[in-house]
């Protein structure tokens, strides 16, 4: 298929739809890998960054089903199972966002496609397989979960939102300024949640469940699919100056209607 379909609705909503089909078949992988998996089989790329057999399994039966839908596209992986980013279509794959939850056996993580032309987010997938939440989207087309759409929340007050923050592996030299926002946002808000899984947090804020995400230090595959989603469920995105540089830049907020609150709290401190 050439990348004409760019513009194409119903030729990205078909090659969704097949992709929507790879992230449950990964994800019926990942639950029956869960019965039996042990903390001996942990490996370590990090001393807090884990990893196992689970997540590169799932990468390569992710990748092999992709390459069938779109022969002439690359792929940027986390696991590094498959590279080739040099072509104007890529995959963007995290088979297993959440590994340390799988691996602790705590029930939240997901996996995320996301389809990329000339670093435009065309396509997002994210299933979390614990509660069977496929949520996804394709450019111009809405977002869904399990084919009903969804939308972002009108809250606009932060004392009505509540918030879900990730932790990363680093914070670098960071710490005191993250935790100081922290610290602000339990107090300005219902509550600050931590789940543990990116993309889940994404998806959550796209179907109104939370108002607001934020994190620091994350990777393109965590947050490629979610980004799309909350785009299209009428969400914003941006960096924590307000820009546009939370695909590559490490930082990322995103939000329902609260989006200059949120900026306000963060920039206090995050100098």
């Amino acid at each position: 298929m050439k990348a004409s379909f760019e513009n194409n609705a119903s030729a990205l909503e078909k090659i969704c739809r097949e992709v929507i089909g790879v992230s449950k078949d990964a994800g019926n992988f990942i639950q029956q890998e869960s019965k039996k998996f042990t903390l001996d089989k942990i490996e370590y790329k990090g001393a807090r960054d884990l990893v196992s057999y689970v997540d590169k399994e799932s990468e390569k039966m992710i990748v092999k089903r992709l390459k069938e839908i779109l022969p002439e596209a690359g792929f940027i992986t986390e696991e590094g199972t498959e590279s080739g980013n040099n072509k104007p279509l890529t995959w963007v794959i995290d088979p297993l966002d959440g590994t340390t939850n799988f691996l602790h056996k705590l029930p939240t993580y997901s996996i995320c496609i996301a389809l990329m032309l000339n670093g435009e987010i065309l396509i997002g997938v994210v299933y979390e397989p614990n509660l069977d939440e496929c949520f996804y989207a394709w450019k111009g087309g809405g977002a869904f979960c399990n084919d009903r759409k969804i939308k972002v929340s009108e809250i606009s007050l932060l004392e009505n939102s509540l918030i879900v923050i990730g932790f990363p592996y680093s914070l670098l030299d960071r710490t005191e300024q993250y935790l100081r926002i922290f610290s602000q946002l339990i107090g300005k808000t219902h509550g600050v949640r931590r789940l543990g899984s990116a993309a889940v947090d994404l998806c959550y804020v796209a179907c109104g469940r939370f108002e607001a995400y934020f994190e620091y230090n994350l990777n393109i595959w965590d947050i490629a699919a979610g980004i799309l989603i909350v785009q299209e469920a009428g969400g914003k995105v941006c960096d924590f100056k307000g820009g546009n540089n939370y695909l590559y830049g490490s930082e990322l907020l995103a939000t329902g209607s609260i989006q200059d609150p949120m900026l306000e709290v963060i920039q206090e401190y995050w100098k």
